[in-house]
């Protein structure tokens, strides 16, 4: 059985894009990882994105990529799950033996308790890894979950260590306000301004879902020379406009957040809060979670596959910034094979 089905309606959405994208093109952010991974025992809270997928083995990645892009070559940079409930050396290992595999960069999943021995010692075997993909669940369980700082789940001295060895470090920013939290753009820019070598990238564009969501942050980082962004998982082509003028194409990557964004959905925001439409009865009971809305029928046949709306939205933004194929090509390609060492 397929993974996804493609309807007529998505074929149509995809012919919108064809031309706009490259024929080859870097995806900086997607998840891999087995159900067998998972730790006996270990608490599982489900949220939304847990009902797109137990798992997301390379085989499904691989199939997915070929699906929606039939005529198109992707290469993806891997990393595992994010999760507490997640085996974090047995992921990393399975994303090491496929990027080996198949030639492809990787970030090395990293808690802030691993020891700097332990981190250079997994890179140093795996060359594929070029540097850390950090995430907020890994904090300490103490800090309340709207008080969480960068530096709760990515310490100073791994900075540093990724300073020491120029490596990339991918981070997804916490907190309720999101990019416009000072706590956030502060900490991004002492980031950059306190270690030099290292190259960051925000993913989500700092999770500004919503123009609300930028605040004074862009004015604030302004001075970065630096800082990548990634539009991962956002579809607002207002924010994605404000990234580009503030730090131009040079500094802007395509990314899915596979297998999430396969799933079936498009997203408007209200009051400056992001909620995901999806078909009725695509995922399961959602009721319980603000940010979604089940959509019925007939209506839910126009949703196509959410990847195609945040591709839709950066095309929209290029094109309303006068940006041509070279622009295009470097946030879809370049950029990513500039930042990963495929040059």
């Amino acid at each position: 059985m397929a993974l996804l089905s493609v309807t007529e309606q998505d074929k149509k959405v995809y012919e919108e894009l064809r031309d706009f994208l490259p024929d080859t093109f870097v995806d900086c952010h997607t998840h891999i990882w087995l159900k067998s991974h998972e730790i006996e025992g270990a608490e599982h809270s489900f949220s939304w994105p847990d009902m797109v997928a137990e798992e997301n083995s390379m085989e499904d990645l691989l199939e997915t990529n070929a699906t929606l892009f039939p005529d198109k070559k992707v290469i993806s940079v891997l990393y595992g799950q994010p999760m507490n409930y997640i085996d974090l050396e047995e992921n990393n290992n399975y994303v090491a033996q496929w990027a080996e595999k198949l030639g492809c960069p990787a970030l090395y999943l990293t808690h802030p308790g691993e020891s700097d021995e332990s981190i250079e010692a997994h890179i140093a075997a795996h060359p594929c890894f070029k540097g850390l993909k950090v995430y907020l669940e890994f904090s300490p369980a103490y800090i309340p979950a709207n008080e969480i700082r960068i530096y709760d789940f990515l310490p100073p001295r791994q900075l540093a260590l990724a300073d020491k060895h120029g490596w990339v470090v991918q981070l997804h920013i916490a907190r309720p306000k999101r990019l416009a939290d000072p706590v956030n753009y502060v900490q991004l820019k002492e980031i950059e301004d306190n270690y030099p070598n290292l190259q960051l990238i925000v993913a989500h564009l700092g999770r500004a879902y919503a123009k609300e969501d930028i605040g004074d942050a862009l004015e604030y980082l302004k001075d970065t020379k630096k800082t990548m962004w990634d539009f991962t998982a956002n579809t607002n082509q207002y924010v994605m406009e404000q990234v580009l003028q503030y730090f131009g194409p040079d500094r802007l990557m395509y990314g899915s957040d596979f297998p999430i964004f396969r799933m079936k959905a498009r997203r408007t925001v209200e009051d400056g809060y992001y909620i995901n439409e999806i078909p009725a009865d695509s995922l399961g009971d959602v009721s319980s979670d603000g940010h979604m809305r089940e959509i019925p029928y007939p209506e839910a046949e126009e949703i196509s596959f959410f990847i195609y709306e945040e591709m839709l939205s950066a095309k929209r933004a290029c094109e309303n910034l006068g940006y041509g194929k070279e622009e295009v090509e470097k946030i879809f390609c370049k950029n990513a094979m500039r930042i990963f060492g495929m040059e």
